[in-house]
């Protein structure tokens, strides 16, 4: 069985000053069986890690540059994540894409690079309120998906994780409905299991994100192909705690 994972988001938020105790206070009381991760700012990375010693909260990033070092000013690679701690990072998310021109390839190559350093990506895909009323939500998410895991091997892709979020639902309030959302995610399914073999592709966990709450979270995660979820505001919140608790 897939183990659950529910990934909180933090974005640009919570000062470095004050990331240590709140990673404390989110983290306390967290038993669930779920893996859970808090993806932090850079710069909250190191007093996270500390924090999060002795817990059973995992460390990720929100992105990362795909050499391993060089002339690219105001990036982080790969190996100053995995040297500094961190276990997971996000790479794609639409806000990359939308304010930073990131595309599919380039997804792919951050991906690729990701797994050779021992990360584990959290690779997002979606699509924007325009595409889904277009009718080409699955179209879209197959081509996303097969770009992103691009020459990556069956053994490698099933150590990543897929986060289906649908843009028009992120930090507007607005959610997938649970038909919608199951839909989705049993569609990038089949594509890994086309891309790969049907092993692979039950290996690969799927979360969904877009306005995840603790209200609507134990019905989307108890969906077939649902495995968790990439929560933005919500992360911020007491109520983290909650969602993760329903991911049983």
């Amino acid at each position: 069985m897939r183990k659950k994972i529910v990934a909180g988001n933090w974005k640009m938020n919570v000062l470095p000053s004050a990331s240590a105790d709140f990673a404390k206070s989110l983290a306390q009381g967290m038993t669930c069986d779920a893996e859970v991760v808090f993806c932090v700012p850079f710069v909250d990375i190191y007093s996270v890690k500390a924090a999060l010693e002795g817990s059973n909260v995992a460390l990720g990033a929100q992105n990362m540059h795909f050499e391993d070092a060089g002339a690219f000013t105001g990036e982080i690679s790969a190996a100053m994540l995995a040297d500094a701690g961190v276990n997971y990072v996000i790479l794609g998310h639409s806000e990359r894409r939308q304010y930073f021109g990131e595309t599919d390839e380039l997804v792919n190559i951050k991906a690729k690079k990701a797994l050779s350093t021992g990360l584990i990506p959290i690779i997002c895909v979606g699509e924007s309120l325009t595409q889904r009323e277009q009718g080409i939500t699955i179209d879209l998410l197959r081509l996303q998906t097969k770009t992103a895991l691009y020459d990556i091997s069956a053994k490698d892709a099933a150590r990543c994780v897929i986060a289906y979020e649908p843009v028009w639902a992120i930090g507007t309030g607005v959610v997938a409905t649970t038909q919608q959302a199951e839909q989705a995610c049993a569609s990038i399914r089949q594509v890994l299991a086309e891309i790969y073999d049907d092993n692979t592709a039950n290996a690969i966990r799927i979360q969904y994100g877009g306005s995840v709450t603790a209200a609507n979270s134990s019905e989307l995660f108890e969906q077939a192909n649902i495995d968790g979820g990439l929560v933005g505001g919500a992360s911020l919140k007491p109520e983290f705690a909650d969602i993760v608790a329903n991911a049983r």
